[in-house]
């Protein structure tokens, strides 16, 4: 490997002019797929559990999706503003930093929030039972845990993932909310580590993932109080990390043979660990930040893939992919429960189960450019008084990676996705 300048980006046909690194864009939609797969291979139904016995761990661990999302995130988020929040606390800098992510994670949100929290309503006022929800632990439906959903704070005085969100998988998004609160501050401290060689913060990166690794190994679990707040604590920190090795090095050839290989070991992990005890291969996930960083540099093979316009789009609706998969697959649970046409042996179920995996795909997409997209634009846009006018000519300076024309036409680069 060769030192590379500072503040290097990939070069190759992943790397667009903003900065975008389009592999990892597209690495996102194969995150959210494999959550999705994951949950709903517990449909009860025998057509799924023989693709469960086939794919084996390949499915049953897609919970690690979310760690390899944490690793993401914190891959792009300082690839875009450590150099902005880094060097110094700056306060207007923050405010900014904090609004863009607000801007980015919350009408969407809110939008699934008050539809899905409908539906538990209606559940709790019409439903035969006290089950609300398909999670071990029923969720509280109040006006008291209506303002923490809102707030996105659910998970932080939670021990365990069990009831603490109305949409179940949300938890990861209190749980990174809290990383994006707490980044401003550990920026001070990431940047001033950004001139050490690219195998340290790559071997501390590694290192960091090994917590998460040991309870796989040990439980086939990492589930313990507070083992969310380990998954986000540490896999935020290494995205960071291998974002600061990823600068300091030019190794496209290496990069991409290891993009190559890595996912086979991580699938061959998958599979042999699963010999050694239920739920062992997760152990596979000290490989996550390796592969961000090789797929941030690799210039060929998966990257390329990943790069392809199908999968940047796929990566671009796959925070919305995320939001509305539960609500779907819940209220096809529910109707599995209570309509005789769809018993569990019908194929009627097992068509209506193919439907609505095609329909939440197209749910996501409608979300992404009904919802997501216009709401973030229109709230980015949001001026003080009196800053709003230009002089001719004169361009907006760029806020969280959102480059603006005088005409307002928006360049927005899909790494900031995270």
């Amino acid at each position: 490997m060769t030192t590379a300048t500072r503040g290097s980006t990939p070069s190759g046909d992943q790397a667009a002019p903003a900065g975008e690194l389009k592999a990892l864009t597209g690495l996102r939609i194969v995150a959210a797929l494999w959550v999705v797969g994951f949950h709903f291979h517990f449909t009860a139904l025998p057509g799924v559990a023989a693709v469960n016995r086939v794919l084996g761990p390949l499915i049953t661990q897609g919970a690690l999706g979310v760690d390899l999302f944490f690793v993401i995130s914190g891959f792009v988020i300082a690839h875009t503003h450590l150099d902005r929040l880094g060097p110094a606390f700056r306060p207007f800098a923050t405010a900014r930093f904090v609004w863009a992510r607000l801007c980015r994670m919350w009408p969407l949100y809110l939008v699934v929030l008050h539809v899905f929290g409908l539906w538990l309503v209606a559940k709790l006022a019409w439903g035969h039972d006290s089950n609300v929800a398909f999670q071990a632990v029923q969720p509280v439906v109040s006006v008291t845990e209506w303002v923490r959903q809102l707030a996105g704070v659910q998970m932080w005085d939670h021990a365990y993932l069990d009831g603490a969100s109305w949409v179940g998988p949300t938890w990861s998004l209190s749980a990174e909310w809290l990383a994006y609160l707490l980044f401003p501050v550990a920026a001070l401290g990431f940047h001033r580590l950004r001139r050490l060689p690219a195998w340290v913060p790559a071997t501390a990166a590694v290192a960091l993932m090994f917590p998460i690794a040991h309870a796989y190994l040990t439980t086939g679990s990492p589930y313990y109080p507070y083992s969310w707040l380990v998954r986000i604590a540490c896999g935020f920190t290494a995205g960071v990390l291998v974002c600061l090795a990823v600068r300091r090095v030019r190794a496209h050839r290496t990069a991409s043979v290891a993009a190559t290989v890595l996912p086979l070991l991580i699938a061959a992990g998958l599979v042999l660990g699963e010999r050694l005890g239920p739920g062992r291969g997760g152990a596979v996930i000290v490989l996550f930040p390796l592969l961000v960083g090789a797929l941030a540099l690799a210039d060929r093979g998966p990257a390329l893939v990943l790069a392809r316009p199908w999968a940047v789009y796929g990566g671009r609706l796959s925070y919305a992919l995320y939001l509305v998969h539960i609500p779907m697959f819940e209220v096809y649970w529910t109707a599995l429960q209570h309509e005789r046409a769809l018993g569990p042996h019908t194929l009627l179920a097992h068509l209506t189960g193919l439907g609505v995996l095609v329909a939440t795909l197209v749910v996501a997409a409608v979300a992404y450019s009904r919802v997501e997209e216009p709401a973030r634009r229109r709230l980015l846009s949001i001026r003080r008084p009196g800053r709003h006018q230009l002089p001719a000519g004169m361009r907006v300076p760029p806020i969280d990676g959102v480059r603006r024309t005088p005409r307002h036409a928006l360049v927005i680069p899909a790494h900031r996705a995270a």
